[in-house]
């Protein structure tokens, strides 16, 4: 029961900034908002101040930011239709941009209680390839074939997508112990096959090294570093999706992450109140970004889609059609109810 509230607050909090990115820049562009409400469904709390009415409502997975003359045409100087088309792009990309913000907070609250994690080369085998490159122990790991794995969790995740992929490039951080002077280095490693696991390897085993912040710069750095991998982690995850290699059985919905944030919850207590609320804190980061992303795609409904029906009508030099715009967006808002639907129903299928 308190992990169902813990996820009640996580997700409370994700839609209220969400929600509140659209409110102030609607505010900000004198667009006048009809509901601002957090929470899906019937209202159990709300109240008028002024020209908005402010909303709770029974169901926490969504919310929303009704502005006047959003959907429809309206004479009033404060509708949404009436304003600039850069007033109303910026009040549609406040929302994942608000998210994206929330992300990178969150991340240095949990940078500074956790410090980062970074991949250093633990062992070289005699005569592999690293070997045979001039690749030491203590070298810290920056770049595979140009990708960036210089945290642990980057390495894994790269390692996971790409695990047939041949290390040919590998860019390396090394500290010369005597002088403490540090250099980038770059070696050209060709992989071999290991008769033991069949796959193509360099001969390096790489040890995760948790480092605590040391400075403001560091904290910045790495926090944003912290959202930049859940960013990542979402936009390859979509195209795994996209590109077949997974399914939409492997999506998960409110369900599931509230068993995520349990699970969460529940191993971070077996060590310590503070590493339950990093465990809570780092899903709220992945989740925000998660919202972020998704919000950005170009599908009608969503403020990607919004966004992307502004720019052809910036370079078509008038609105489309509000009828037909409406009708797109009616019948992708359906479309993806559907698919919540069925991410719901596989969910509760999945844990019970």
């Amino acid at each position: 029961m308190s992990s169902v509230i813990v996820a009640i607050l996580v997700f409370g909090l994700i839609v209220l900034i969400h929600e509140l990115g659209h409110f102030l820049f609607a505010k900000k562009n004198g667009i006048t908002v009809v509901e601002f409400s957090i929470g899906m469904g019937p209202r159990l709390v709300h109240f008028k101040k002024g020209e908005t009415i402010y909303s709770i409502k029974a169901l926490p997975l969504g919310g929303s930011c009704m502005m006047l003359g959003e959907d429809e045409e309206n004479a009033d100087e404060g509708a949404f239709q009436n304003k600039s088309i850069p007033a109303r792009m910026s009040v549609i990309a406040a929302g994942p941009i608000f998210n994206f913000i929330l992300a990178f907070l969150l991340s240095l609250i949990l940078v500074g209680m956790s410090g980062y994690d970074t991949t250093y080369v633990k062992e070289v085998t005699k005569d592999s390839p690293a070997y045979a490159a001039g690749m030491q122990p203590g070298d810290k790991l920056l770049k595979i074939n140009g990708e960036s794995v210089s945290m642990y969790r980057e390495y894994i995740l790269y390692k996971l997508l790409k695990p047939d992929e041949k290390m040919n490039q590998v860019e390396f951080l090394r500290v010369d112990s005597s002088t403490g002077e540090s250099s980038i280095k770059t070696a050209s490693v060709t992989p071999e096959l290991s008769k033991e696991t069949g796959k193509y390897l360099i001969g390096i085993t790489i040890a995760p090294q948790n480092i605590k912040v040391a400075s403001v710069g560091e904290l910045v750095k790495y926090g944003y570093k912290e959202m930049e991998y859940d960013v990542k982690l979402t936009v390859k995850s979509l195209g795994m999706l996209f590109s077949g290699k997974a399914s939409v059985n492997d999506l998960s919905g409110p369900v599931g992450i509230v068993v995520m944030i349990d699970d969460s919850v529940k191993a971070g207590l077996t060590v310590s109140l503070a590493a339950a609320f990093m465990n809570v804190l780092s899903m709220c980061i992945l989740l925000s970004a998660n919202l972020g992303v998704m919000n950005l795609l170009p599908i009608p409904a969503l403020d990607g889609g919004r966004l992307l029906f502004l720019i052809i009508e910036a370079i078509r030099g008038k609105r489309m059609d509000p009828n037909k715009e409406g009708l797109v967006n009616m019948i992708s808002m359906a479309a993806l109810f559907a698919l919540m639907i069925f991410v719901v129903f596989n969910d509760i299928n999945r844990f019970t």
